[in-house]
């Protein structure tokens, strides 16, 4: 049993009276189980994971389960694969907001926060094929997570960045949507990570609402007018909540927006502001906090031409054609000897971007070429752009797939082929080439499972 702040109980007890008992044994309850489904990797729900069955959905998003108990993910390949998101269930209240709010056509979107990458796949699953999200993280460990969870998730229409909130100056009005998901007191999160109790503090919670503030105040100018911006934490902390949407409205001239629903137990917070409390007392999920302001004023965007990039991109080399769904969509980039691909309408933007954020990866990373030889690359596998019908399958059972992600050798599967694409139920995981009598493993040594493996 965790052993809670008692100021932060005196709190919960001021707050709900007669009902914080529910509310702080809610926090001593074991947390529930949640995945969301990658829709450009479908497998039915019983396919997917069909030793936790039933699932039950995730009311307030598509493709979201709750699962009965919690599996070892580590060993089913198609969480290797990118197959599905293990996200916490409130936090996927962000998909029925963008239902509501998202502006029709080609939209940019910013995720500034975005690590370790819950909340951007869900973003970038819900994007039309011409827009473009930029997905952020300041910390250079975790922007690393954040880039490996954006390659198997297998989109193209990503850049991840890694930078500070102020580094964004530059793009004044170049978004039509930011998510702020912002560093927090974490009390929405006691009873999955014990570290949040013993950080937690008076002082904590007014440092966390600074920085809050200090983070908002310097990406506010990157939204275009009429752009919306999405703030939310996992704390229940009035002052990192309440008071920032509040602080918004008064300080930046910012318009509340009201989201509709009719899902029961979410609580409206206690504020001028529209904004939307999850309680795990009152919801199936941890706590969250989320609401959406709209900018009303400000620039046009209007994209600096005092610096060019290091980038210039090309038609897409006739070698890498056949292994591209639909090359009529993208234009080709080279950096030292990797080639990769983005889509063209996008590549003036990301033209723009380079010039004033560092950049960790874009699009998607197809090939190296040494000396004329060609070596497919890991993330052109998890790609969901890849026409599998112009490559060698190895579609393997779980064992051979599993020995494959701990990058040890698997059997040669008599497949004729130079580079041989590792499957497994339909999912792509990673390559290997071809030696003839034996495999050669070419899955990432920073990827690989490390735990032993019983099956």
């Amino acid at each position: 049993m965790n052993t809670l702040p008692a100021a932060f109980e005196e709190r919960i007890k001021k707050q709900w009276g007669s009902e914080a008992r529910l509310f702080l044994d809610a926090l001593q309850a074991e947390a529930p189980v949640s995945i969301r489904q990658n829709p450009g990797k479908w497998l039915t729900p019983e396919e997917l994971l069909p030793e936790v069955a039933p699932l039950s959905p995730v009311g307030w998003c598509d493709h979201a389960w709750y699962l009965d108990k919690r599996p070892v993910f580590t060993l089913d390949p198609c969480f290797h694969g990118g197959a599905y998101y293990v996200q916490e269930a409130s936090s996927m209240f962000i998909r029925h907001i963008l239902q509501q709010i998202m502006p029709t056509g080609p939209v940019r979107v910013l995720d500034l926060c975005a690590a370790p990458g819950g909340k951007s796949t869900l973003v970038a699953s819900m994007l039309d094929k011409d827009s473009l999200l930029v997905a952020n993280e300041v910390i250079r460990s975790r922007a690393t997570i954040l880039k490996e969870n954006i390659i198997k998730w297998g989109q193209d229409n990503v850049v991840v960045t890694n930078n500070d909130p102020a580094d964004f100056h530059a793009l004044e009005g170049a978004f039509d949507l930011i998510l702020v998901d912002a560093p927090c007191s974490g009390e929405g999160m006691f009873r999955k990570d014990p570290t949040a109790i013993t950080e937690w503090s008076e002082e904590h919670l007014r440092l966390c609402s600074e920085r809050q503030r200090r983070i908002v105040a310097d990406i506010w100018r990157c939204l275009k007018p009429g752009g919306k911006l999405i703030y939310s934490t996992c704390t229940y902390n009035p002052g990192e909540n309440e008071a920032m949407l509040e602080w918004l409205q008064d300080e930046w001239q910012g318009e509340s927006l009201p989201i509709t629903h009719s899902f029961e137990g979410i609580v409206p917070g206690n504020s001028k502001a529209h904004c939307y409390h999850f309680y795990p007392h009152k919801i199936k999920g941890e706590g969250f906090f989320v609401g959406v302001i709209q900018k009303n004023d400000g620039k046009e965007f209007c994209p600096r031409k005092s610096k060019k990039s290091s980038t210039a991109y090309t038609r897409i080399p006739d070698h890498l054609k056949p292994f591209i769904r639909t090359p009529e969509r993208y234009s080709a980039y080279a950096t030292e000897n990797t080639t990769g691909i983005l889509p063209t309408s996008q590549a003036d933007f990301i033209t723009t971007l380079e010039t004033t954020l560092r950049i960790l990866y874009k699009g998607c990373e197809m090939a190296e070429t040494n000396n004329r030889k060609l070596k497919l690359l890991p993330a052109s596998a998890l790609w969901q752009g890849l026409e599998t019908k112009h490559c060698a399958v190895y579609e393997a059972d779980r064992k051979t797939a599993l020995t494959f992600l701990r990058k040890e050798d698997i059997p040669a599967p008599g497949i004729t082929g130079d580079w041989i694409l590792v499957s497994y139920r339909g999912i792509g995981l990673g390559w290997c080439k071809n030696l003839g009598n034996r495999l050669n493993n070419y899955y990432p040594k920073e990827w690989r499972i490390r735990m032993d493996i019983t099956l």
